[in-house]
């Protein structure tokens, strides 16, 4: 486990449970949900590559060939593989770390880390290289927030979710909570309210997907791309020596 500290915020990040950030704590307030018990994709915040979201029936087509991925969520696949991964520490600090793996698909790639703590704020930077081969990428941030007070979830549109709960192309304006769907274009700075302080979330990833059903946690994760991303478009294609790089910036204030 690797700690970062800096003015009253304490961040513990876990390279052998997939790079994740397992907690966030301001003063005396724990942000992050650490109960491990609902399995890897229900804690923490954590990376999502090469893609993010379902895969409809872990299948796509790439350059001609179709591709099978694990199926991880019946009937589909989800959150990439890096988020079950063990992360080599390539380097950290007292409020810095930096963090690598390979992606285990056919397409291959590495995926990068590096996370920077200040008194102020958490920055995540995720990158994905392609190495050996071109291939399509879609990348992410899975933080699983404990439930706010209030949140400031403001989009101008949404993906239409279809019968296998998959988002499809088509964007419609936001239905009413509660959500597991993708938006896009947020209208108004994207907030979570805590017991004396609020959250900002900031990103350079133009969907976002929020979770809020649970009565315990809302899930915020900015994506490079929309769910099943690879079939309905906005995936990224990488040719060797190509990346793909995206932001996310946690922001607190009391």
């Amino acid at each position: 486990m690797i700690e970062l500290e800096a003015g009253d915020a304490f961040v513990t990040v876990a390279p052998a449970d997939g790079g994740r950030v397992a907690q966030i704590q301001v003063g005396e307030l724990s942000l992050l949900k650490d109960d491990r018990s609902g399995g890897p994709m229900t804690w923490g915040s954590y990376p999502m590559a090469p893609w993010a979201g379902r895969v409809r029936r872990g299948r796509f087509s790439f350059d001609g060939a179709t591709h099978h991925l694990p199926i991880n969520l019946e009937p589909h696949a989800i959150h990439g593989t890096v988020f079950t991964a063990d992360w080599e520490v390539v380097d950290a600090g007292r409020d810095y770390c930096e963090l690598r793996t390979p992606l285990t698909w056919a397409l291959g790639g590495t995926a990068h880390q590096h996370l920077a703590l200040d008194e102020h704020g958490l920055t995540c930077i995720l990158s994905v290289y392609a190495v050996q081969q071109p291939m399509p990428a879609v990348i992410g941030w899975h933080p699983c927030f404990r439930k706010p007070l209030q949140a400031d979830l403001e989009f101008e549109a949404m993906h239409v979710r279809d019968d296998e709960y998959i988002a499809i192309a088509q964007q419609v304006a936001p239905k009413p909570h509660p959500w597991d769907d993708c938006f896009v274009r947020p209208t108004a700075p994207v907030r979570l309210h805590q017991p004396g302080l609020t959250l900002t979330i900031d990103s350079d990833c133009d969907h976002w997907v929020v979770y809020d059903e649970p009565d315990d946690v809302t899930c915020v994760e900015p994506q490079s791309g929309p769910p099943d991303a690879f079939t309905i478009g906005g995936a990224a294609r990488l040719e060797p020596g190509e990346l793909l790089q995206r932001r996310m910036t946690l922001r607190w204030g009391r």
